[in-house]
């Protein structure tokens, strides 16, 4: 079994929880907010009002770093679904720009239902 975290973009989160849906894994764990970044030194909102020429925004850009809101998603699946997991994450949230996410991988050494008391891959169906 393997855990997958991914970190994506706040407004991919609807369309990345149909996808895996349809992919067959429909169990998962989402993250209201989390914030963070990554080499990144601006915050994509006031990026986007430079870019279209607002002084406000133009003015607060800086070299400070700066914390962007994004969606956390965890989920545990048997190892012969982790890239189909992966693979879908990916081709929903990939948009070839900075801020796209990340995804991390990590064994799972095992897995109870609490209601039932099942392990590993029983409980995780």
């Amino acid at each position: 079994m393997k855990e997958i975290i991914a970190v994506i973009r706040i407004n991919k989160m609807n369309e990345t929880k149909q996808a895996l849906v349809e992919a067959g894994i429909p169990a998962f764990t989402a993250t209201g907010r989390v914030l963070g970044r990554g080499k990144g030194q601006v915050h994509y909102d006031i990026l986007h009002g430079a870019e279209a020429g607002h002084p406000e925004a133009i003015a607060q850009l800086g070299n400070a770093p700066r914390l962007v809101s994004k969606r956390l998603l965890a989920l545990v699946v048997p190892e012969e679904l982790c890239k189909t997991a992966i693979d879908t994450i990916i081709k929903v949230n990939q948009t070839g720009k900075a801020g796209d996410g990340k995804i991390f991988v990590t064994p799972i050494l095992e897995t109870i239902r609490v209601r039932t008391g099942e392990k590993d891959e029983q409980a995780l169906n």
